[in-house]
C-alpha cells in the first residue's frame, strides 16, 4: 500500500529573500549557463546546494559537498529557510503554455512524503533504467545534507477524487513564475482531517515514478543504509524511510509528455538514398518535402500516429515519413515484449539506429553518434545547418503505454519520456534532521 504524511518542510523566508530568485529547475535539467545565471541570481540560491560548482582545488576535506553541507547549515541558522509550524501536505499547481501547440494547462497535484518502497514490493513502479554515476553523486549529496530538496515526481489513478478535497480558493502561500513561463503555486494544507481524507485515498493506489528514478533510488538506497547503521529497530518509521513526493492524478486533465527527438552525428558513410533503400525492410517509407517546417512535421506525424507508429527521417536534401512497421515480433527486438515493441520510440531505436544505420546500443546510451533534442524546429534547423546528419522525429509516448509497460515491470528506453513542465526544487525540503 502507498503510505503519505504531511511532514513540517523547511521553506525560503520570503522575508530574507524572494523566493523567484532561490528556486531552481531540478539538477540533472540545469544547464552550466542556467548553473551560472542561479549564482549570480541570489547567494541563496538552491543550486548552490543541489549543483553546486566543482573548484580544481576539491579533496576529501573541501569539496562540492561540504560546501553545499556548509550553505544548508548556515541558511537554517541565519533564517534563510524557516520549518512550518505543523505537520502539511502542499497543493500545488502549475499553469503553463502546452509547447509547440499554443494551448493553456494546468497540472495539479499535491506534496508530501511517500513510504520508500523496493520496486518488488508492487507499489512503485518504474518506467526506465538508471545509471550508477548520477546515483553515487545524489547519494553523496544526500549524505552530506541529510536532507531532500527536490520532489520525486509521482503518478497515480484517482479519479480527482484527490484534487477536489484540496481545491481552495485561498491565495496560495507560494507563487513564482520560472523561465519558461510556467506558474507555480504552493498552498499549505495542515488539516487534519483533510489530510487523513488524502492519505485514505492513496492509499491503495499504484505509483509510477514520472520524473526523478535516480533520486527515488539513491533515497532507497540511503534508507537501506541507515537501517543497517542503526542499533536498534523501535518499530517506529524513521525520517530515511521517506522521501519527498508530488503526486500527480494521471486521470486527470494537464498531464503532458513531450517527445525528445533524435539527432544523428559522426557516421562515416551516411546516405539518404542509402537509408531510405534500407528503411524499407522494416517501414513502409513515404517522401514528403524536403523542406519541411516543425509546424508541418508535428502535423504530418500527429495525423499518421492515428494508425500506430509514425517517424519522420530528414536528411539535408531529403525527409522520408515511415510507417506501418514490418519487423515487430522478429529476433531484431531480443526479449522486448509487444508491448514495448509497438512504442514509436523502440522502433526508432532497434529498426533504424541499430538495423539501419548500425549504431551499437552502447554508442546510442554513450551518446557517440545519437543526440537528443526536445524541440522540432532545433532538430530541423540542425539539419539545415550541417551540425548533423539526420533528424528523427516521432510522436510522444502516450501516458497510456508509459502506465501498461511500469506496471508490467518493463522500462522504455532513456530520454523516452519528457514530462512538462518540471517541478521547481526549493518550493518546499525536507530535513531529515
Amino acid at each position: 500500500m502507498a503510505i503519505i504524511f504531511p511532514f513540517r518542510a523547511l521553506r525560503y523566508d520570503p522575508e530574507h529573500v524572494p523566493v523567484q530568485q532561490v528556486v531552481t529547475q531540478p539538477y540533472d535539467k540545469i544547464t552550466p549557463a542556467m548553473q551560472e545565471g542561479y549564482y549570480q541570481a541570489s547567494p541563496y540560491n538552491l543550486v548552490r546546494i543541489i549543483l553546486g560548482k566543482r573548484l580544481p582545488g576539491d579533496g576529501e576535506s573541501e569539496n562540492v559537498y561540504t560546501r553545499a553541507a556548509a550553505s544548508f547549515q548556515d541558511w537554517r541558522q541565519t533564517g534563510v529557510l524557516g520549518r512550518d509550524s505543523e505537520p502539511s501536505i502542499y497543493r500545488y499547481s502549475q499553469t503553463f503554455t502546452v509547447p509547440g501547440s499554443g494551448a493553456q494547462a494546468e497540472r495539479r497535484g499535491f506534496i508530501a512524503l511517500g513510504r520508500i518502497e523496493e520496486y518488488s514490493a508492487g507499489v512503485v513502479f518504474r518506467h526506465e533504467q538508471t545509471l550508477a554515476k548520477p546515483k553515487a553523486d545524489r547519494l553523496d549529496l544526500l549524505r552530506a545534507n541529510r536532507a531532500h530538496f527536490g520532489q520525486i515526481f509521482m503518478l497515480y489513478s484517482g479519479a480527482g477524487k484527490v484534487d477536489a478535497l484540496l481545491d481552495s480558493t485561498a491565495p496560495p502561500d507560494i507563487e513564482v513564475t520560472d523561465e519558461y513561463d510556467v506558474v507555480h503555486r504552493v498552498w499549505r494544507i495542515s488539516d487534519a482531517a483533510v489530510i487523513a481524507s488524502v492519505q485514505e485515498q492513496i492509499r491503495d493506489r499504484k505509483l509510477i515514478i514520472a520524473d526523478g528514478h535516480h533520486r527515488y533510488e539513491t533515497a532507497l538506497a540511503y534508507r537501506n543504509e541507515r537501517r543497517a547503521g542503526a542499533e536498534t529497530g523501535s518499530g517506529l518509521p524513521a525520517p530515511y524511510d521517506s522521501v519527498m513526493m508530488t503526486f500527480v492524478d494521471m486521470d486527470r486533465p494537464g498531464l503532458v509528455i513531450l517527445p525528445t527527438h533524435r539527432l544523428v552525428f559522426g557516421l562515416p558513410h551516411f546516405s539518404a538514398a542509402q537509408f531510405q533503400a534500407d528503411a524499407r525492410k522494416f517501414f513502409n517509407v513515404e517522401q514528403v518535402d524536403a523542406g519541411i517546417d516543425a509546424a508541418r512535421a508535428t502535423a504530418i506525424l500527429q495525423q499518421a500516429g492515428h494508425a500506430g507508429t509514425a517517424l519522420l527521417a530528414v536528411a539535408a536534401e531529403r525527409a522520408f515519413l515511415l510507417h506501418t512497421p514490418k519487423a515487430m515480433g522478429t529476433a531484431l527486438f531480443g526479449k522486448l515484449s509487444l508491448r514495448q515493441q509497438a512504442l514509436d520510440v523502440v522502433q526508432l531505436h532497434k529498426s533504424l539506429l541499430e538495423g539501419v544505420l548500425k549504431i551499437s546500443e552502447e554508442a546510442i546510451r554513450n551518446q557517440d553518434n545519437v543526440s537528443y533534442c526536445r524541440e522540432a524546429a532545433d532538430a530541423l534547423s540542425q539539419v539545415q545547418t550541417g551540425k548533423v546528419q539526420a533528424a528523427f522525429l516521432m510522436n510522444p509516448v502516450r501516458m497510456e503505454q508509459v502506465r501498461d509497460i511500469a506496471f508490467a515491470g518493463e522500462v522504455l528506453p532513456q530520454k523516452s519520456t519528457d514530462f512538462y513542465p518540471k517541478l521547481l526544487s526549493g518550493l518546499t525540503i525536507y530535513a531529515l534532521e
